[in-house]
């Protein structure tokens, strides 16, 4: 972890301008769209643009969208009526978006996420100054209610654990990373990847886009933004089940062998210590509590650098490892029994999935 910089740590030296898309792809997202926009159209980077697409929403988001185009001749609006064949909608509407887009750096950012006046500013700086093709952000999860705070938190360290994303931040490195609240593209690179056009069917594009940079040899880097970014990813625990059931099986590449091997993993790593340490006397009691105190270490280290106030989780940490385990079980059962996922109320088949795998 200590490979990831903080975005707040960054000095603004850079004299360069260069033009930013913000391409933002919204749908069904009125409760949240317009305090998103408005922090956006508060930056203090001077050359901005923004293209905010209405993929099929059935709520007033592509009202709002419209709405902010007549206040800010900076929006551009995009409105989709209907998914193409062989797309998932995001990645449609992102790269509905590109087409549009002017900027010779292009900014994907979801519609739910808030944003610091000087967050742009700062990331733009820190990308020229390290001559970067691709920064990624991670967000602050400002979850209010306990449970959903310690899942999410649990899930930030299983994802980090199973991922590495600081190791996206080595060159020489085969792992890599992007987050969808903040993907900040070169369009050079962005297109000589072969756009989202390249990752058309991958229910978690955000970090396939970032997959899709490193193994291209484009330098990339991700830094946390917990004073700069700022998202209520899920306010429920169901909110947060619901939510990664699209991403849970693509993570693990589709294969039924990994969720077995992700569940007996956790179950033994972070589940079982806690049982054994009760049930078990001398050497066994020992390798139990030296197991779970390294176990909280790494804990420490990795979840308070992706979002703020995780620790106040650690002691339930085993309960959260139990639900973590059900979100992944279930996420496994729903992908099987459906014959594949649905994901903003399209349904989109197991096997046309596993062809773009």
């Amino acid at each position: 972890m200590k490979k990831i910089d903080r975005l707040e740590n960054v000095r603004m030296t850079s004299t360069e301008i260069p033009l930013i898309s913000v391409i933002v792809a919204a749908r069904n997202e009125e409760k949240s769209i317009s305090s998103s926009i408005t922090s956006q159209l508060n930056q203090t980077y001077p050359n901005l643009e923004w293209v905010v697409v209405n993929d099929r929403s059935t709520d007033s988001t592509g009202d709002l969208i419209d709405a902010f185009v007549k206040k800010d001749q900076r929006v551009n609006a995009v409105h989709i009526k209907e998914l193409e064949p062989g797309w998932l909608g995001k990645n449609h509407a992102l790269y509905k978006g590109f087409l549009r887009a002017n900027g010779d750096y292009l900014l994907f950012t979801d519609a739910d996420i808030i944003y610091h006046p000087d967050t742009i500013e700062k990331a733009i700086s820190y990308s020229l100054q390290h001559k970067l093709d691709h920064l990624t952000l991670a967000p602050n999860m400002n979850v209010k209610r306990f449970w959903p705070k310690a899942f999410i938190s649990f899930f930030l360290f299983g994802f980090s654990f199973f991922k590495r994303p600081w190791m996206a931040n080595v060159d020489k490195s085969n792992s890599a990373i992007g987050i969808g609240a903040f993907n900040l593209v070169r369009r050079s690179a962005y297109e000589a990847v072969g756009t989202h056009l390249a990752i058309k069917e991958r229910p978690d594009d955000d970090l396939m886009l970032g997959v899709l940079l490193k193994q291209n040899g484009f330098k990339q880097r991700m830094a946390t933004a917990l004073e700069h970014l700022e998202v209520e990813w899920y306010s429920t625990l169901r909110e947060a089940f619901i939510g990664l059931e699209k991403n849970t099986v693509a993570g693990l590449y589709y294969r039924y062998s990994m969720v077995l091997l992700a569940i007996s993993g956790v179950f033994v790593t972070h589940v079982l210590p806690f049982i054994t340490i009760f049930q078990s006397e001398g050497i066994n009691r020992f390798l139990s509590l030296a197991a779970i105190v390294l176990i909280g270490l790494v804990y420490v280290q990795t979840v308070q650098k992706m979002t703020k106030g995780a620790l106040k989780s650690l002691p339930v940490l085993p309960i959260t490892a139990l639900l973590f385990i059900y979100c992944i079980s279930r996420a496994a059962c729903l992908t099987f029994i459906r014959g594949g996922i649905i994901w903003r109320g399209t349904f989109y088949p197991m096997k046309e999935l596993r062809k773009k795998q």
